[in-house]
């Protein structure tokens, strides 16, 4: 486990005083995060990493795992599409079984914190079920793309309740009730297994162990197998860059707790590539394989249909990576298109295409690009920078 201290030769002496001095208000107090997943997805990387760095800076903080049924997820599953644009059949059903839940895990769950922040719409019920002694924020991480009107109307009633708000992009605000709302951008943790430097002896090793070959360049997406991910749209690119570069592609995913989607993607997309030369599968690998797959691609692609934010490029970008990826949600928000990587609208076929052979043929304008990615990362996406964020909303709303 790293300590805030650790992270001095990477963000600066400035920096880490600044954390310390913001913690002291918050010395003695107790905070508590809840999602739905430990592992697989953004949010579990970020608590993982957010919550021992709080609590190493002084700041007691836990993390409770909401328990659901998968009847549960699958309705949770649909509310998430239905805030990225889906319109689903929204029954009476659906709601009793979506807020039972979180009133059967308020019964065996105390939250008697200073702080409780609530991650996402599966736990966002969980408010209801507890005598409100302390500020409540609820961080919403999922992209907002002309939400399903009734089911976000119905989510709006423990919105309402919430002290604070924190969502990820500017453009989100238009669609929130009248709550106290803030922006966060996720982050990474540059000295997590899935982002730290690693010897080039170590990648060989891995790359050896799991049989991948590197005797042509590699283009990689890494993402959940999930509809709005587009990893068959991914396949219908590559066979463009196929026909003018010699070229491998690897797709890797990892299957989430809370989607219960992620296996019908996956088997969808393997039949599709399974008469396609140079194309590779890999899902549920370690965090250090996967540092180990994008240090060894030559271009990151990440073409998403809609995206909270995209912590994947963030990754690429940290690497060094040239990263081509979609005009959506989060992702121009990292990306400059032409300075540190490339954006395209992601029905743009031959742009995504053109721009990854652009990319291989020409290594020098690659390295660039990359060079400027991984400043762009150390100066706005890092961890240290979300945990001074936190410090700063915790101290407005636990001592105001």
């Amino acid at each position: 486990m790293h300590s805030l201290e650790d992270y001095r030769g990477i963000v600066g002496e400035e920096v880490i005083a600044g954390i310390h001095k913001k913690t002291r208000s918050l010395y003695g107090k107790h905070i508590v995060h809840v999602n739905s997943t430990y592992q697989g997805g953004g949010v579990a990387e970020i608590l993982a990493s957010l919550v021992p760095l709080m609590n190493d800076i002084g700041v007691d903080t836990g993390w409770r795992i909401l328990h659901g049924s998968p009847d549960f997820f699958g309705i949770t599953k649909k509310f998430h599409n239905s805030l990225q644009g889906d319109r689903i059949n929204f029954t009476d059903i659906k709601k009793e079984l979506y807020v039972q839940n979180n009133e059967y895990f308020s019964s065996y769950t105390h939250l008697d914190h200073d702080c409780v922040i609530v991650h996402d719409p599966q736990p966002l019920p969980l408010i209801e079920f507890y005598k409100k002694s302390q500020p409540w924020i609820w961080r919403c991480h999922v992209e907002l793309k002309d939400p399903d009107p009734a089911v976000f109307d119905f989510l709006k009633y423990f919105i309402l309740r919430y002290d604070t708000a924190v969502v990820s992009n500017e453009k989100f605000k238009k669609y929130f009730p009248p709550v106290d709302l803030k922006i966060f951008y996720p982050a990474i943790d540059p000295l997590s297994a899935k982002n730290m430097e690693l010897p080039r002896e170590v990648m060989r090793k891995y790359l050896t162990k799991h049989s991948l070959p590197t005797d042509k360049p590699i283009i990689t997406q890494v993402s959940r197998f999930d509809k709005w991910k587009d990893p068959e749209g991914v396949l219908e690119v590559f066979k463009l860059v196929k026909e003018k570069v010699d070229c491998r592609l690897i797709l890797c995913g990892g299957m989430a707790t809370d989607d219960p989607e992620g296996d019908i993607v996956f088997k969808r997309v393997q039949q599709k590539a399974k008469d396609m030369e140079d194309v590779i599968l890999m899902t549920n690998l370690t965090h250090l394989m996967v540092n180990v797959l994008q240090r060894s691609s030559q271009v990151i692609i990440q073409k998403s249909l809609v995206e909270g934010f995209g912590l994947t490029v963030t990754e690429g970008l940290w690497k060094e990576k040239p990263v081509v990826a979609s005009n959506v949600g989060g992702i121009p928000l990292q990306i400059k298109d032409g300075e540190n990587g490339f954006l395209f609208d992601p029905q743009d076929l031959e742009g995504f295409a053109n721009k990854i052979v652009e990319l291989l043929k020409n290594q020098d304008m690659a390295r660039e690009v990359g060079r400027r990615a991984k400043e762009s990362v150390r100066q706005n996406f890092l961890i240290t920078r979300l945990l001074t964020n936190y410090l700063e909303l915790l101290d407005e709303v636990i001592n105001r």
